[in-house]
């Protein structure tokens, strides 16, 4: 039994894969980290009013996760086996229904906006800010499904490249409109936060046309076109139901822990809900890199177990536990380093949020070990093999049971806001036991396609 496989394979499928996936996550960050700084110019009212302005926007990205992360999960075994109408078939499930989240969410953004954020905090002055963020920035949703869909539907066919490309254009269009229009460039009338929307509405309606232009009329992978959104398959559709519903409710479950988590620390006025802001954005630009090779993992599992190479999974699912380990430590202590030199740049802040977020910042150095660890092995190898419910009832147990009760009596005790934080991440820690047990017993090598004819 080898602890570490000798197949070169799986390292340059790893790489090949990751590193797109990996730059697109980069590009993304540099994107909400532009934000993030033109807007902290404007005070901690305006950082904060963006940061709960964008809530419902991590629910649809939680949302759009599950159906992407669904049609990606069924698909890339359809892809191991060499079968790409299947895909075709979900993929034009898969666009319809993220049309429809998009279009629901945009509705309640522009019906509800004060009444969303009023959820998150009692702050008169960030309410205002994140009342005209919102009521502007849900004009984006429906774009934002749509392109994630697609991206999903090509990295099914281990076409990953796109993403980043998508990415690129979206960020030169975000960070060139956020100039202009946040601080009245161009003979424009400077509009601050409504600036900053409008400038992610035309970015998302960028994103989405590079993408249809490239899936419609330039890939020849999966040959997807306009004729097959109307495609149907009763059969597909029970099976993406069955093994997407599982997904979906997890990432609701999982949104729906950060807009509490939001609340949460809300209850402690603007300086925290500022520093949880500037801390979210270091651990998004710690986690690009493991999202993108968990992807990675996940689309060679999905093809591989697809295949029918039950033994070279086990090989390779081993070879994961070690390699991200390494990875969280690596990661970890990068993170101890640049911690505080990265808040330093948030120099619009206050003193008071610029020190809570640097105790942010060490709790996060210790929880990012564990996050390395077990989310490639329980989204890249569990989930991604097929065993999809055990993830969501896993998630499901650590956010109810442990981490929002933990947080939620931390804040009423009155607690530092760092030990609130850390309770807010203790599940990324305690997940790894399990993790560990569940990926040695591999039950959750499971094949998900239909024999066709």
């Amino acid at each position: 039994m080898r602890w570490i496989t000798r197949d070169k394979s799986y390292y340059k499928s790893l790489i090949t894969l990751a590193v797109p996936v990996a730059l697109q996550g980069l590009i993304s960050f540099l994107v909400s980290f532009a934000d993030n700084l033109m807007v902290n110019t404007l005070g901690d009212a305006a950082v904060s009013g963006v940061y709960m302005g964008n809530q419902l926007q991590t629910f649809i990205q939680m949302f759009t996760g599950g159906v992407g992360g669904a049609l990606l999960i069924i698909a890339a075994q359809y892809w191991g086996k060499r079968e790409p109408e299947p895909i075709r078939k979900l993929v034009a499930i898969g666009v319809r229904f993220s049309v429809g989240v998009g279009l629901i969410f945009t509705l309640l953004g522009l019906a509800l906006p004060t009444q969303i954020i009023r959820i998150f905090t009692k702050d008169a002055a960030v309410i205002a800010e994140g009342t005209v963020y919102l009521r502007w920035v849900c004009l984006s949703y429906t774009f934002f499904c749509v392109t994630q869909a697609l991206i999903s539907a090509m990295r099914s066919v281990e076409i990953t490249r796109i993403g980043m490309v998508v990415s690129l254009f979206s960020l030169v269009v975000n960070i060139g409109l956020n100039y202009v229009l946040i601080f009245g460039k161009l003979g424009l009338p400077a509009m601050g936060v409504k600036g900053a929307a409008i400038a992610t509405v035309v970015s998302r309606m960028v994103e989405t046309l590079v993408i249809v232009i490239f899936v419609f009329a330039k890939d020849k992978k999966l040959g997807f076109r306009l004729r097959h959104l109307l495609l149907q398959d009763k059969p597909l559709a029970r099976d993406y139901l069955k093994y997407g519903l599982p997904i979906v409710a997890g990432d609701i479950v999982w949104s729906v822990n950060m807009m509490c988590n939001s609340a949460i620390l809300g209850s402690y006025g603007a300086e925290v809900i500022t520093a949880a802001s500037v801390a979210n954005t270091l651990n998004t630009l710690a986690y690009i890199t493991i999202s993108g090779l968990a992807s990675a993992v996940g689309i060679i599992t999905g093809k591989t177990i697809g295949a029918g190479k039950v033994e070279l999974m086990k090989e390779y699912a081993r070879t994961t536990e070690i390699l991200f380990l390494g990875l969280g430590l690596l990661t970890g202590g990068l993170l101890a380093i640049i911690g505080s030199p990265f808040v330093g740049l948030y120099t619009g802040i206050s003193a008071e949020a610029a020190a809570v977020s640097r105790s942010f910042a060490r709790v996060l150095s210790v929880t990012i070990i564990g996050t390395c660890y077990e989310m490639p092995v329980l989204f890249g190898l569990v989930k991604s093999g097929g065993d999809i419910s055990f993830v969501f009832k896993n998630d499901t147990i650590f956010v109810f049971c442990v981490v929002l009760p933990s947080a939620a009596l931390a804040a009423w005790l009155g607690a530092p806001a760092w030990v609130t934080f850390a309770c807010l991440k203790i599940d990324q820690i305690l997940k790894c036991f399990v993790a560990l047990v569940k990926v040695r017993r591999y039950d959750w090598m499971k094949k998900l396609t239909r024999e066709t004819a």
